[in-house]
Formats: structure tokens, C-alpha cells, sequence
């Protein structure tokens, strides 16, 4: 019989630890993060203290204009503006070529642009490589995103 309460009582803190998955003291750390946060982004806009962590966007001291184009293998190939191949994405350390690609041809789909308008790959001042879009104003500023990554697009500033 001491068998059987011992296993009921087993059974029923397996239960009890069920219900509580995430431990309290984790919820409440998570909420008081969540308002300390809040709370420091409205003291910032109260008190108009300037965005210290946005991107400035520096003067363009290079620029180059490129076609983008992919195909059903999901392979872009980068030509300048009077059709010469500067690049494919299917070359050594160039793949970020065709992720820039995809998301330029989805936004284009998305916004409705009709065509294959070129873009502009730009050097910053400060050393920034960017590739703008005006078909669709976005500019995409390749910063984080590993150096192998932004070579693709410097390269083709060289």
C-alpha cells in the first residue's frame, strides 16, 4: 500500500510541475525588461535626447550602376549598364549577390515596378558599401552583414 501513496504523490508533483513551466521569477524579470525598456524610450522622446545608434549616412564618393538578374536556378548575374558581366552570384564568395537580388525582385513585385530597372552600389565616405534601389527608394546599407558578404559588392567597385 505505501507503494501506491508513494506513486499518487509522485504522480501529483509530476502534476504540479506541469503547470508551471516557466519558472516566476523569469516571467517577472521578462515584464521588468520589457517596462524598463519602455520606460528609457520615454524618457528619450520626452527629453528630445538624439538618436545616438542610427545609421548616418554618409556622403557617396563612389557609385556604380548595375542590372540585376536571376533565373529559374535562383542564380543573379550583375552586368553594368551597358550589358558587360561583372559578376554572377554562382562565383566564389559571391552568393550574397542573389540574396540582395531576391529581395530587391520581391520588393519590385511587391511595388508593382515593371521592368528591371538598374541599381546603384555605392562606396560611402566613412567606407560603407550600400546598393539603393530608386525604382522603389530602399537602400540597403551592408553593415553586419560579415565581410566576405560586403566584398561581393565592393569588388564590383574596384
Amino acid at each position: 500500500m505505501s507503494e501506491i501513496v508513494k506513486f499518487a504523490k509522485l504522480q501529483k508533483e509530476m502534476r504540479r510541475n506541469d503547470e508551471q513551466m516557466v519558472p516566476t521569477f523569469l516571467v517577472v524579470a521578462m515584464f521588468g525588461l520589457m517596462f524598463g525598456c519602455l520606460a528609457l524610450v520615454a524618457y528619450s522622446k520626452e527629453h528630445n535626447l538624439p538618436m545616438t545608434g542610427v545609421l548616418v549616412e554618409a556622403p557617396v564618393v563612389q557609385s556604380l550602376e548595375i542590372v540585376m538578374t536571376g533565373d529559374r536556378s535562383g542564380v543573379y548575374s550583375v552586368h553594368d549598364t551597358a550589358g558587360n558581366l561583372l559578376a554572377t552570384s554562382s562565383d566564389e564568395m559571391a552568393g550574397f549577390l542573389g540574396v540582395i537580388g531576391r529581395v530587391f525582385d520581391r520588393d519590385r513585385k511587391v511595388a508593382g515596378v515593371v521592368g528591371n530597372p538598374p541599381v546603384q552600389v555605392v562606396r560611402r565616405e566613412n567606407g560603407n558599401i550600400a546598393v539603393i534601389d530608386p525604382s522603389i527608394d530602399l537602400s540597403v546599407e551592408l553593415i553586419g552583414y560579415g565581410k566576405d558578404n560586403v566584398a561581393a559588392f565592393g569588388n564590383l567597385l574596384k
